[in-house]
């Protein structure tokens, strides 16, 4: 091996090593978050079966088919949301290994991007806890036929709302995805603008999808789609705004 293969292979092999050891703090950071919630997985799970346990008959309740079920299903809801808790220092392990490798403008633009998404993403599964399970679930316990008792799985429960979470998390980045398209050069503001219509009409086709067959859920993943689209649209027209203000000013 050359001089200069070994000039080459030695960063390289360094990234790998600062990768290795950002990806175990990372893993650290969850588990130290699991330990603290794993006492109270029971408690958690409670919490979040309470939008759909309100709306259950007098004397009924969730029932577990599998044998190991009642064990597992909360503990497989606090590794969950132990990854989740723990964001915070995912993100910043994520960014000190990117930032170096970065512009000056790149870094401005992508930590608040990053803060943001995150802050949007819980927002979504605040919306659906808060708004929609309730509203999803009081018409889903009316809709059940005469004769028929209602006994939610607590796994099959735990998967419908981690899905749903997952659906209005993901929804809520749209105003992200919109500003980056614009700063990425593939949009304009105007380009996005003229195609509104279709975004109304994917918004409803993606919440027929990941939502339940009812028009209430669908709708209320639909119309925040097409509103935090409308929310992006703006902030990407500002950025356009504040870019070529400061290419006037440099000339």
């Amino acid at each position: 091996m050359t001089q200069n293969e070994e000039e080459q292979e030695q960063p390289f092999i360094s990234h790998l090593i600062e990768l290795r050891n950002r990806l175990l703090k990372v893993v650290l950071s969850v588990l130290l978050v699991f330990l603290c919630m794993a006492p109270f997985a029971n408690e958690i799970y409670s919490f979040l079966a309470k939008p759909l346990m309100q709306f259950l008959p007098e004397n009924t309740s969730m029932v577990a088919i599998d044998v190991i079920s009642p064990f597992l299903t909360p503990f497989k809801l606090v590794l969950i949301a132990s990854i989740f808790s723990a964001i915070p220092v995912i993100l910043y392990q994520f960014w000190a290994f990117v930032a170096p490798g970065l512009y000056a403008h790149e870094k401005r633009m992508i930590a608040p991007l990053l803060v943001a998404s995150t802050l949007l993403f819980a927002a979504g599964m605040a919306f659906a806890y808060f708004v929609v399970f309730p509203l999803v679930f009081g018409f889903l316990t009316t809709a059940v036929p005469v004769g028929v008792t209602m006994m939610t799985d607590i796994a099959k429960y735990l998967d419908f709302v981690l899905t749903m979470f997952f659906a209005f998390g993901m929804a809520f980045e749209v105003p992200i995805v919109t500003i980056v398209l614009v700063w990425a050069g593939i949009f304009t503001p105007q380009q996005l603008a003229e195609k509104r219509p279709y975004i109304i009409v994917g918004a409803f086709i993606v919440g027929m999808f990941l939502t339940p067959p009812d028009a209430i859920s669908q709708t209320l993943l639909a119309v925040p789609i097409w509103l935090l689209f409308e929310s992006g649209l703006l902030f990407s027209r500002l950025f356009v705004k504040k870019q070529g203000q400061k290419r006037i000013g440099s000339q």
